[in-house]
């Protein structure tokens, strides 16, 4: 480090810990990435299960996530994804035959007009109301405080969305993306979601997948490429306080509890991003860094995702993913290849991955009930799977997966510069003006990034 290089500490190895550690690096910054996991990913991670790999929880990126899409490039690791030529998604309903919804060729709106038009879950009046409000909501201001205290349902209430089209169409989208029902979600970010992903540019939403673990891509590529930038990387290394010296610089303590001892240390920098859970933010921070109400982190509160993990002895799915409409499954997704399930499982067989997002009822459901509930709706669903043997079945859950995307939300997010000079805040729930999504907290950690970079020079820099 040379005489007068800013030194930055990042908290939390998650992406958007690690985008906001790359970046100050690549502004010049001395930086050390702090994490209190053995492994960096943070929720988009993966770990092993009986010779599986096993990612927490089912991610994909869209092609408009251009943020997250560089993070990959910088990775070196854009080869070990899969983004589809154009958006095409098999929805399956029990006893019927699959629908697609599969864009065209044609800009955008009418680049889903065909698909809609021809989606037999809904009536042919539900279609045509569907794409009515579909204009309607292109014309949200989803920046709008009014947006954000309104909630999705109502609002497509109000354009003639009976509740079979919100739940067969509008959720089938806004549940995976917003880890809320429409009911429970802020109409700012669904129309974020929908603008963004589907009716602003035609290939907005053509659908992105891991072809490998994600701990192969945030983990272990994540590391070359922070190595490279000059970024020091501590795992194992929890954070347990910060705190503000009067010379400007921070102090960071080390360890589990406080104390003296061989597994307690402490740190100076001149700057910090902390890229933690709103919880564990709020823990950490001097009180006043964020301009929000008291008791903001827990009315920001959270909401759970379920995975439920199925090998069968054959092959019952025949796409990369699947939708699911009219059934308690969501989505479902073909891991066999990025799992390595062929050297636990026999050949031939499939390990399928269902991902159940605003998973409050499911959450805290023993094993044998969700058996009991979800594979009889997957033989409903994938007909193969009704002669299919059971080789294993597991279940992951992630009770606090994002923020709770509530009408409201959005007043609780706060901006990357906090309140106090060479302190940034990082992550999907801080206002990023995105969901609680990769790309979401890929900005969070640029943004972060900006502000200690440009955040004044202290006495103690200067001194330096």
């Amino acid at each position: 480090m040379s005489a007068g290089t800013v030194r930055v500490a990042v908290v939390g190895g998650g992406l958007a810990g690690i985008a906001a550690a790359l970046r100050c690096a690549d502004g010049g910054a001395d930086v050390v990435l702090l994490e209190s996991r053995p492994r960096l990913g943070g929720l988009a991670g993966s770990g092993r299960r009986g010779g599986l790999d096993v990612d927490t929880g089912q991610h994909v990126f869209l092609r408009c996530c251009t943020a997250y899409r560089a993070l990959l490039d910088r990775f070196g690791a854009t080869g070990s994804v899969t983004l589809q030529d154009r958006l095409d998604i098999p929805v399956h309903a029990p006893g019927a035959r699959p629908s697609r919804l599969r864009r065209s060729s044609l800009p955008a709106p009418l680049h889903l007009g065909a698909a809609l038009l021809a989606y037999r879950p809904l009536p042919p009046l539900d279609r045509l109301r569907a794409a009515s409000a579909a204009l309607a909501l292109r014309r949200v201001d989803r920046t709008a405080p009014a947006s954000d205290a309104r909630d999705f349902a109502g609002w497509l209430r109000a354009h003639g969305q009976r509740p079979h089209a919100v739940a067969a169409l509008w959720d089938l989208v806004g549940i995976a993306t917003l880890n809320a029902r429409a009911a429970d979600a802020s109409l700012a970010l669904a129309a974020t979601v929908f603008q963004e992903g589907l009716l602003t540019d035609a290939a907005a939403g053509d659908i992105g997948w891991a072809r490998v673990p994600l701990g192969h891509l945030h983990d272990d590529a994540a590391r070359r490429a922070l190595h490279d930038a000059g970024v020091r990387v501590r795992t194992g290394a929890p954070v347990r306080a910060i705190t503000a010296e009067a010379s400007g610089r921070w102090r960071v303590a080390l360890g589990r509890t406080a104390g003296s001892g061989p597994d307690r240390e402490e740190t100076l920098v001149d700057r910090i991003v902390c890229a933690v859970p709103p919880g564990t933010a709020g823990h950490l921070l001097p009180p006043g860094a964020l301009d929000l109400p008291e008791g903001w982190a827990e009315r920001l509160g959270s909401t759970p995702i379920v995975n439920v993990h199925v090998v069968y002895d054959r092959r019952v799915l025949d796409t990369p993913f699947a939708a699911a409409v009219g059934s308690p499954v969501q989505w479902v997704f073909d891991r066999t290849t990025s799992s390595g399930s062929a050297r636990v499982h026999p050949a031939g067989s499939q390990y399928l991955a269902v991902s159940l997002s605003a998973a409050d009822d499911l959450v805290g459901l023993p094993v044998a009930a969700l058996r009991a509930r979800f594979l009889p709706a997957l033989a409903a669903l994938l007909p193969g799977a009704c002669a299919a043997s059971v080789l294993d079945f597991f279940v992951t859950r992630e009770p606090h997966a994002t923020f709770r995307a509530a009408p409201g939300s959005g007043a609780l997010r706060p901006p990357s510069r906090t309140t106090v000079p060479g302190l940034a805040v990082a992550g999907a729930w801080t206002a990023t003006g995105w969901p609680a999504t990769m790309e979401g907290a890929v900005r969070s950690g640029e943004s972060a990034a900006a502000a200690v970079l440009h955040a004044p020079v202290t006495a103690a820099e200067v001194a330096a």
